[in-house]
């Protein structure tokens, strides 16, 4: 390795793109353009220039094309996806034996703030339409509010709640100290999204951060 500071932050694969994830996505990449059902995998680290030379190793491994290549104050962030499942996990574990690291040697994500606000009201609704890259929030729906860190498992924490919800994405942030998203529907579904989120982050190995 070229830098004995180096962190692995996030290390997060996603199996199966779902459809309101990948349409908010399709909004904020300048890579390659992902759909719906392919797999994604997210890494984060820090310092964040190391994300060029990673970036480098995981799309010279297999067909896996990348979306997504970040340097931010802190740290960097890169995404790669496929169709084929196995190409994205294979680029993901030749990075990894590149760096000589695992993936459990990723930072374990914590949730900082996770809130459901009921029957939003019509002003609060058009200050956040504002804000947002994908549906618009309609009054009186509930919305669901999460805060982790690192940023990047927010993708993760996304994707698994479409999973087991019925839910209208808002906004995603996923790079920086905190990724934050914002999910509508209604308090059943929001309800149902957020324990989903929950349980899906406290899956994930790692250090403490």
């Amino acid at each position: 390795m070229s830098s004995t500071n180096f962190q692995l932050r996030v290390y997060c694969y996603l199996d199966r793109m779902q459809s309101e994830l990948a349409a908010f996505v399709g909004t904020i990449t300048q890579g390659d353009l992902l759909v719906e059902g392919m797999a994604s995998l997210y890494v984060e680290m820090a310092p964040g220039n190391e994300v060029f030379r990673t970036v480098d190793i995981a799309v010279k491994a297999t067909e896996a094309k990348p979306g997504a290549q970040v340097v931010e104050r802190e740290f960097g962030m890169f995404e790669v996806h496929s169709h084929n499942q196995a190409a994205v996990l294979e680029s993901g574990r030749i990075v990894l034996d590149r760096l000589d690291l695992r993936k459990e040697d990723r930072i374990r994500p914590k949730i900082f703030s996770s809130n459901l606000i009921t029957r939003v009201d019509p002003y609060q609704a058009q200050l956040l339409n504002r804000w947002r890259r994908g549906s618009m929030l309609v009054p009186s729906e509930t919305l669901f509010v999460l805060e982790v860190a690192p940023a990047a498992y927010i993708m993760y924490a996304a994707n698994e709640a479409e999973k087991k919800a019925n839910i209208k994405l808002i906004h995603v942030t996923s790079v920086g100290r905190f990724g934050r998203m914002w999910m509508s529907g209604t308090e059943s579904e929001m309800v149902t999204a957020r324990d989903a989120a929950a349980q899906a982050l406290d899956t994930i190995e790692g250090i403490e951060g």
